[in-house]
Parts: structure tokens; C-alpha cells; sequence
């Protein structure tokens, strides 16, 4: 008795294959609603900051936790549902 071959499969496309794999990693994680993202004008010269100083905790905090490289830490805090 011979093996039966495997099936072969083709993705034709790919933006939905590469949306549900970002989706099967996704893990969702609810925050305070009144943490503030984006940091407030401080009046001095120069760029302004992006983010607070708690959102900044709060995602250097996630990389600890699970043990990610910055890389993948950045991209879980992006990512959306």
C-alpha cells in the first residue's frame, strides 16, 4: 500500500494571510481609560515628546514581562483588534 501524497496549498491572498497571522499572536489587555499616551507640551525648546512617561513605563513593563525584544514589544503595543 503506497502513502497518500500531501495536499498542496497555495495562498493567493496574502493581505488577509498576513492580517490573520498578526491576529493568532494578538492578546488583548485592558488599561485605565484616564492613562493620558501622549505627553503634554513641557514649554521648552526642542522636539516634543511623543508619549508620557507612563505609557513608556507601562511598555517597557510588557517587555519584561513576557520577555520580549523591543522589536516585538513595539509592535504588540501597536497592534490592533
Amino acid at each position: 500500500m503506497s502513502k497518500p501524497s500531501s495536499a498542496r496549498y497555495r495562498t493567493t491572498n496574502w493581505s488577509s494571510y498576513n492580517a490573520s497571522l498578526r491576529k493568532r499572536g494578538a492578546l488583548l489587555i485592558w488599561v485605565d481609560k484616564d492613562m493620558t499616551w501622549r505627553a503634554p507640551p513641557d514649554g521648552r525648546p526642542g522636539r516634543l515628546a511623543v508619549f508620557s512617561d507612563a505609557a513608556i513605563q507601562f511598555c517597557l513593563s510588557i517587555k519584561v514581562l513576557f520577555k520580549l525584544p523591543l522589536r516585538q514589544t513595539s509592535g504588540m503595543v501597536a497592534s490592533e483588534i
